[in-house]
């Protein structure tokens, strides 16, 4: 008894998913996860924020000073007097003079920008070309630049068109430089730096024993410390404005900065290492995590997957195919916990219920569905019924005897149709015999007054359809429109109607007479009984009743009017119905 207990209580699938959950670690490896990712990114955000700072005030320092440079220059066109001598002189030796008085202004006036290398003037007129540059530099650079300015200029007057409207980068040789060219009417002015030169002062920004700072074009190139760039395949964004890690062989934070007043930006590179050198507790965590994790959470899934998630499987599996419809479903027994093979066992025995169930509640509805096509369709018109003995007794009265025995057996073939209470479908052809054999009876009642049209392929005659269906709004047709007065043209078309993927019966039904009141289609639509002041009529909600009852949503029918006159019913049946 004691060793039976055991036995239940270890295969509890309690126990198993106590074990289970004490064995599955990965609510722990996933907070150290997260917790270490978390002071990793908080380290490198504070880290961005404070070098985004320092990059900040060195490009806006920049800036300014460029701002400096840039007043200097429009001020030099706007109010020096010896520039505009020189665009509008008078004699070659005030020309002269004022060329060396420029010359002294700009050697005395660059040494308080220290942020550039050069500034230039350029007359149009003695095609003048002044120059001054700060002490460091070398001869080959200066060439360099001048042959460069030189070229611009004679571009830009050669065309006409001057569109530098800020400080552009420009690449000279295996050196980026800074250029900044203002014009007046016959006169331009500009200043340059080389990027080498002007990132001098960025030594002096803290970011550590193995950071760097550089300048950067509008594309991303770097214009300084492209070497390390190449060498450990940073990808310098062309939005400097956010932080990111990049790097191949080696990780770099790289923070940046645009320039207000050129197309280039400042960019710091610091090494992530240098940034998570002080988090050596977690960096070894994060190393042991997908290691233990490897291990331990594959056990623990192995484990989880036979104990819950195969026997759950089975039932979800089975539910699955009951839901499809296959009612002959069962969960095969197979070794597992006790609460599962409960739950198993009670499954297959609700299952066997409800489908014992299911076959008795269909049956009813058979027979309940078979009954009510049954009275359908034993409906008589008793109107019908006795104009056509009306009709016997007037042809006796004249002794008529050919077409009272004619009458006769038309209405022995009409009734015997009626009758058969048991067919549910009928091949097309005997309700077509059946519709001209109706046709035949009210012609002897309306003789000379009726005209009736039939049009049906052949291939068609063999296609199943519920009795008197056609004969009803044929019926129904001649009722409201024939008179003793007035001719009335029926006619009914049968065709396939393959407006659809799956072809369909098309049946038509027309005629000459008054057609359907306005309130009559309403009730018609509406799916209502209809009544007029003639009494109700109950052929046509007959017909939508069986429709219904037979085809479910798979029919379609609709009643309109023709033009001038007359009625219209549509009639669209699946070409083989489910007998």
């Amino acid at each position: 008894m004691t060793s039976s207990i055991f036995r239940l209580t270890w295969n509890s699938i309690r126990l198993k998913l106590v074990l289970g959950l004490l064995l599955i670690t990965l609510p722990t490896v996933a907070f150290l996860i997260y917790n270490n990712d978390y002071a990793i990114r908080v380290v490198h955000n504070q880290v961005a924020e404070s070098s985004r700072s320092l990059i900040s005030l060195y490009m806006a320092q920049i800036d300014n000073d460029l701002n400096d440079v840039d007043k200097y220059l429009t001020n030099l066109i706007v109010n020096d007097k010896d520039l505009q001598e020189l665009e509008y002189r008078n004699t070659e030796q005030d020309r002269i003079l004022a060329k060396v008085r420029l010359d002294n202004k700009m050697k005395g006036d660059i040494t308080t920008f220290q942020s550039i290398d050069s500034l230039f003037v350029y007359s149009t007129h003695g095609q003048d070309y002044l120059e001054v540059f700060q002490d460091m530099g070398n001869l080959n650079e200066r060439e360099m630049a001048r042959t460069y300015i030189r070229d611009l200029l004679r571009d830009l007057q050669h065309t006409g068109e001057f569109n530098i409207r800020t400080w552009y980068v420009k690449p000279i040789g295996s050196s980026y430089y800074l250029f900044r060219v203002l014009k007046t009417s016959d006169a331009y002015v500009g200043a340059w730096v080389n990027i080498e030169n002007l990132s001098i002062p960025l030594s002096l920004l803290n970011l550590g024993e193995r950071g760097l700072s550089l300048f950067a074009m509008e594309d991303g190139t770097p214009m300084t410390h492209a070497d390390v760039v190449w060498e450990n395949g940073i990808e310098l964004d062309d939005n400097p404005q956010r932080y990111y890690l990049s790097g191949e062989t080696q990780h770099f934070l790289v923070v940046g900065g645009k320039s207000v007043k050129g197309d280039f930006s400042l960019i710091a590179l610091i090494p992530d290492e240098q940034i998570l050198e002080n988090l050596p507790y977690l960096r070894r965590i994060a190393t042991m995590i997908p290691a233990v994790a490897f291990i331990l959470v594959p056990a623990c899934l192995l484990l989880l997957r036979k104990m819950v998630l195969r026997p759950l499987n089975r039932i979800m599996a089975a539910m699955k195919r009951i839901g499809e419809g296959n009612l002959n479903t069962r969960i095969d027994p197979f070794p597992t916990s006790n609460e599962f093979r409960l739950v198993n066992e009670t499954f297959n025995q609700m299952i066997k219920q409800v489908q014992e169930l299911r076959i008795n509640v269909y049956e009813e509805q058979l027979s309940k569905q078979k009954a009510e096509l049954q009275h359908l369709q034993l409906q008589l018109n008793p109107h019908f019924f006795l104009n056509s003995l009306n009709i016997i007794y007037n042809l006796a009265l004249v002794k008529n005897y050919a077409l009272i025995q004619e009458m006769a057996l038309s209405l022995v073939h009409y009734f015997r149709y009626m009758f058969q209470s048991n067919l549910t479908f009928v091949p097309l052809k005997n309700e077509l015999q059946h519709v001209r054999n109706y046709i035949r009876i009210q012609e002897l009642r309306f003789p000379g007054k009726l005209n009736f049209e039939l049009s049906v392929p052949d291939f068609l005659l063999e296609t199943r359809i519920p009795p008197l269906i056609v004969q009803t709004f044929v019926e129904n047709s001649i009722k409201h429109a024939a008179t003793v007065s007035s001719l009335i043209q029926s006619a009914v078309r049968i065709d396939m109607d393959e407006s659809r993927p799956e072809p369909r019966l098309l049946i038509e039904i027309r005629d000459t007479g008054k057609g359907f009141a306005e309130e009559i289609l309403v009730q018609i639509r509406a799916g209502k009984r209809i009544e007029d002041e003639q009494g109700e009529h109950i052929g046509i909600w007959n017909v939508k009743r069986r429709l219904g009852l037979l085809y479910g949503d798979e029919t379609f029918i609709s009643f309109s009017n023709a033009k001038p006159s007359g009625a219209i019913v549509e009639i669209r049946l699946p070409l083989n119905p489910e007998t």
